[in-house]
């Protein structure tokens, strides 16, 4: 019956491929055609599958990408993947699918088997509970390369064609965070508030290692040019919901946050932030346009350099890495321009924080700059090679820093530690 519902499937989506358009190739300052177009109902549940939209020059390649995203353009965290790998696909003459409105279930199986039987090569999915779905359809197509974002699995499934990716964003949400402490300092020193009232709010959608290791990032930034900054954090138990983000900001607010940040994807934060006139740091894209008078700046994972790779070592026939972890010399994490909020120096004191971190002279979770319980942590066994009860299988100290995302271990994050500083207003989700 399977087998059936997926043959099925394929013959719908093969025929609306007759209708797609070719992805073109970049222009030269990096913009690209509308990231989507709607095409066709593609299995009678209402997901639509979209094609890239560019020219009407013809693919260079005869390769087909095949793209399963969580939500759609409306989603900033999905809007980054999509308007990457429209680029991506653009600058190699690819042909891209588009599948949006792909939730965290069965439903990732049967899109990814679809784009599999309709010919793609590669199917790139980019949300975390994608990732059992996408290899229960790589062990079904040995052909096809399935490429997984922010799974954790990769290196331990030992599939050779199934990859995990993530960035080291926990480099950019540090230095996003430099410009939220420059940001303090300012309005310390303008008499708006006193030091020891230097607390920044933070909305998370769950307790997972990457929520953790992203806020956890973001408050060493800050505490590393304003030493008395505190934080609180809030969780919506959802990676989009604008309701429960605005509420979140609000609670935050009230709590006498002075400054926000996020790792959600609604545009709910910053437009509360806006209307109470409070500074915000956002995540994967820049929000200035809806939120001028608040906005500093934005950190996000370019997704571009991971999608060219992939694309080139199929063309090439050359192997895929398992774990892939973009960096900020790959172009993989990078930083908005910066708001009309931003406080003076800001660009200055990034651009330094920057240089140190790609030459090692400065390392994010350097453990001489936090402590746990009161105490200076100097040696950690961290959860790896994750398993069903998330074992600690992993010493991570290294060299006196907690290697996140370390050359050798998996690329997605696994800094799961409760630093203090920071106070958790709920841990639910």
């Amino acid at each position: 019956m399977k087998r059936f519902k997926k043959i099925m499937s394929s013959v719908l989506l093969a025929s609306m491929m007759l209708s797609s358009v070719a992805c073109s190739s970049q222009s030269e300052n990096g913009s690209s055609a509308n990231a989507t177009t709607a095409a066709a109902d593609a299995n009678g549940s209402g997901e639509k599958a979209t094609e890239a939209a560019g020219s009407d020059k013809k693919a260079a390649s005869d390769l087909k990408v095949g793209f399963i995203f969580l939500h759609d353009e409306n989603s900033t965290y999905d809007l980054n993947f999509i308007e990457a790998a429209t680029r991506a696909c653009e600058k190699a003459g690819v042909t891209a699918v588009f599948k949006t409105n792909i939730p965290e279930g069965q439903e990732c199986y049967e899109a990814a088997c679809e784009l599999a039987d309709a010919g793609c090569s590669i199917v790139f999915a980019d949300s975390f509970g994608h990732e059992d779905y996408m290899i229960e359809a790589a062990k079904e197509y040995p052909e096809v390369q399935f490429c997984h974002a922010t799974g954790t699995k990769a290196h331990t499934e030992g599939l050779s064609n199934y990859h995990n990716a993530f960035a080291t964003i926990f480099e950019g949400r540090y230095l996003a965070g430099i410009a939220a402490g420059m940001k303090l300092n300012e309005m310390i020193e303008s008499g708006a508030i006193t030091e020891d009232q230097a607390k920044m709010g933070y909305i998370g959608a769950y307790t997972y290692a990457e929520v953790i290791s992203g806020y956890t990032s973001f408050f060493l930034g800050a505490r590393s040019v304003c030493p008395s900054t505190t934080m609180e954090v809030t969780f919506t138990g959802s990676w989009y919901d604008e309701t429960a983000e605005k509420e979140g900001a609000n609670k935050l607010i009230e709590n006498g946050c002075v400054l926000i940040s996020q790792h959600a994807d609604s545009m709910g934060a910053p437009t509360a932030c806006e209307k109470a006139g409070v500074p915000d740091v956002s995540y994967n894209g820049s929000t200035a346009s809806a939120c001028p008078n608040t906005f500093i700046v934005s950190s996000k994972i370019d997704w571009a350099p991971y999608y060219a790779y992939i694309i080139d070592s199929v063309e090439n026939g050359t192997e895929i890495a398992t774990d892939w972890t973009g960096t900020l010399e790959t172009g993989s994490v990078v930083l908005t321009e910066l708001g009309t909020a931003a406080a003076e120096g800001t660009a200055d004191a990034i651009a330094k924080a920057e240089e140190d971190l790609k030459s090692g002279a400065v390392h994010v979770f350097d453990t001489n700059t936090f402590t746990v319980d009161g105490a200076a942590l100097t040696s950690y066994m961290a959860d790896v090679d994750t398993d069903a009860d998330y074992t600690a299988d992993t010493e991570v100290i290294k060299d006196g820093y907690f290697d996140e995302s370390g050359e050798g271990f998996r690329s997605a994050p696994y800094f799961d530690l409760k630093i203090d500083g920071i106070t958790l207003l709920d841990t639910a989700f």
